[in-house]
């Protein structure tokens, strides 16, 4: 549906376009805009490909199981019913390192690893269970040391001090984080009494 409503607002700034006389400015709209998404676009690959390649090493370096180890016990409050050594654990840990370096889209195949794994431990395959839920919340906040892509899209569109967001993406992503995880504590106890 939205696809529709887009597309009709599209057709309708043509055609308004087109009766007003500005066609020629309606073309040049479109060429800029373009290229402009190709530039952002390019800008951002060399950044998903720094941290994917370094993901990619963390991992067969074995610095994922260090970092696993490390945060058990949050992992251990976080998620209690998946068992010590699944393999959702290091899938998680691998998707919240990544969002956590703020890798963005970079994170999402890591993301989708770690549901699938979620997944297995899934009696009901319809339905989302808590830890499934717990990780969609921490993954939807995602905490973010370094919003790199953030900062590269603020760069790439030509502002003068990209990195000044990161305290104001640190103080939302830790309430956004904070309210999740409470939420899901509190509503999944309620479901469970």
């Amino acid at each position: 549906m939205l696809n529709y409503i887009w597309f009709g607002l599209l057709i309708i700034g043509f055609l308004f376009g087109i009766f007003n006389g500005r066609t020629e400015e309606i073309t040049r709209a479109v060429m800029d805009s373009a290229r402009g998404g190709v530039d952002l676009s390019i800008g951002l690959l060399g950044v998903m490909c720094l941290w994917t390649g370094l993901m990619a090493i963390a991992e067969k370096s074995g610095l994922i199981v260090l970092i696993a180890k490390i945060v058990r016990p949050i992992m251990k409050f976080l998620f209690p019913s998946i068992p010590k050594r699944h393999s959702s654990v290091g899938a998680i840990v691998m998707n919240l390192t990544a969002n956590f370096l703020g890798l963005g889209n970079a994170a999402t195949p890591l993301g989708i690893k770690a549901m699938s794994e979620l997944q297995k431990l899934n009696g009901q395959k319809d339905t989302a269970t808590t830890p499934m839920i717990m990780f969609l919340v921490l993954n939807t906040a995602a905490i973010q040391l370094v919003p790199a892509t953030i900062i590269a899209v603020r760069s790439a569109a030509g502002s003068s001090n990209p990195a000044e967001i990161i305290a104001p993406i640190w103080i939302a992503s830790i309430c956004a984080s904070i309210a999740g995880v409470a939420s899901v504590k509190i509503l999944s106890s309620l479901k469970n009494k």
